[in-house]
């Protein structure tokens, strides 16, 4: 593959087919996580390493399974992953996996994963599938990360408040308080603040496609410049 496929790869995961502003896939996990800084971003590693080890493996397997037993062997690979994960997170952070808790399991159920084995890595050589986890990963993390921010920001005044559990003990009290004695704004912290974030999220997005398809369209002819044509004619 070339350099041009490569980037086609990487924008479709940040940008044009991004799981959580364009697919809009995985939001239980990505609603319901990303009330802190530190929450998102852990869920976000988690969720890109299954896509690695998801795509890596499809991709190396992908000659010799045959198309009716593909989806149960890719649930099958996906879970194996999810529960390594797990059970690292479980002994490596095991303040955040506890308070993540369900979320970690339920990765397996994210579409998203299945679906770049499906549609991608079972077609794809190593290189190019290993690519397009990264990237979707990279990009749906950094969705978590942009409202988990801005939710943490509004809920409580603070960014990486919880620091430490992901980092460890070395990073507590290395949170940000952006607004000193604020009393938080609690609507941000539930579930109603999350889908007006990721609602927010997703507008802006749109917008910005539409302002970029906007300026790359043709400049259209103004009727002086047509009747000046037809005089010409």
């Amino acid at each position: 593959m070339s350099d041009a496929d490569y980037q086609a790869i990487a924008m479709d995961g940040l940008w044009r087919n991004n799981p959580g502003l364009v697919q809009l896939l995985g939001l239980c996990p990505l609603l319901a996580v990303s009330n802190t800084l530190v929450y998102a971003l852990g869920l976000g590693i988690a969720t890109t390493a299954t896509l690695l080890v998801s795509n890596l493996s499809v991709s190396l397997i992908r000659h010799q399974i045959t198309s009716e037993i593909r989806i149960p062997v890719f649930v099958m690979i996906i879970a194996s992953a999810v529960t390594v994960i797990e059970l690292v997170m479980n002994a490596w952070f095991h303040q955040l996996y506890q308070a993540l808790g369900i979320f970690i399991p339920l990765i397996v159920t994210n579409c998203s994963i299945l679906g770049r084995a499906e549609a991608f890595a079972s077609r794809r050589p190593l290189r190019p599938a290993l690519a397009d986890g990264l990237m979707m990963g990279i990009g749906f993390t950094g969705v978590l990360v942009a409202l988990g921010a801005g939710r943490e920001a509004l809920g409580r005044g603070t960014l990486l408040a919880d620091a430490q559990l992901l980092l460890g003990d070395w990073a507590r009290g290395a949170g940000v308080t952006l607004v000193p004695d604020y009393d938080g704004f609690r609507l941000a912290l539930l579930p109603p603040g999350a889908f007006i974030g990721l609602g927010l999220l997703v507008a802006a997005k749109n917008h910005i496609d539409a302002r970029a398809a906007t300026r790359h369209e043709p400049a259209a002819t103004t009727p002086s410049a047509r009747s000046g044509l037809e005089a010409s004619s």
